[in-house]
């Protein structure tokens, strides 16, 4: 699904060149649940903006389902993001002033569903992640839990290929973080894949392998039984 080759990306300041990604290479399967580790600074974030779309990569290849995307302009980009992958964040990036069912609703929106069939796949997916009885509360009405499942729903609701989650259990206890992970791992079983990056090695031995990055390269692959 995902193949990258010698990517590079470097931030440039007038004082300061810092290089976040040097010659990267992986490979992503379809299907797989990979855990990103590695310390902070290490372009474990950049590398997952630029998987996701959201930044692109000064040198290199990047194959999404065996298409080049390196030079896609921010429209293509766009287009293709919405249609193909969901985002976990850590800190949530819920909408404050929608309730649960219209910030799990709102990508369908810009897909241009129909109402009848938003109401279907919104309604379906608040059920799958236990929080339809929360459907009419708004984010700070909710547990860090819940409004963790409400990201994870809203990432889902349009059936994409591939979740990336960034630090998904960063701010939640240790039951609400297994849930959450559980979650993941379910989705990931029902066919989508899953990138994940993590500081947590009690997370990552959710995933199918563990990718650890240093100074913006991949040093070691684990494959877990």
């Amino acid at each position: 699904m995902l193949k990258i080759t010698n990517l590079e990306k470097i931030y440039r300041t007038e004082d300061i060149e810092t290089v976040a990604l040097n010659n990267l290479s992986l490979e992503v399967k379809e299907g797989e649940f990979v855990a990103i580790m590695g310390p902070s600074g290490c372009g474990k974030s950049t590398l997952l903006n630029i998987i996701g779309l959201l930044d692109d990569a000064d040198k290199g290849s990047f194959l999404f389902n065996s298409e080049e995307v390196i030079s896609y302009t921010e429209r293509k980009r766009a287009n293709l993001r919405k249609r193909n992958i969901g985002f976990v964040f850590q800190s949530f990036n819920l909408i404050d002033e929608l309730t649960v069912y219209e910030n799990v609703e709102l990508p369908l929106l810009y897909l241009g569903v129909d109402a009848a069939e938003r109401k279907q796949r919104v309604e379906a997916v608040l059920e799958k992640v236990q929080i339809m009885h929360r459907r009419n509360h708004f984010p700070q009405q909710l547990s860090g839990g819940q409004q963790q499942r409400c990201a994870v729903a809203r990432a889902v609701v349009n059936n994409p290929k591939l979740i990336l989650a960034d630090e998904p259990t960063g701010n939640l206890d240790s039951t609400n973080g297994n849930e959450v992970m559980q979650l993941l791992t379910e989705l990931n079983e029902a066919g989508t894949t899953v990138v994940m990056v993590t500081h947590s090695e009690h997370d990552a031995r959710f995933a199918h392998r563990i990718i650890r990055l240093l100074d913006g390269k991949v040093v070691m692959e684990n494959i877990l039984g």
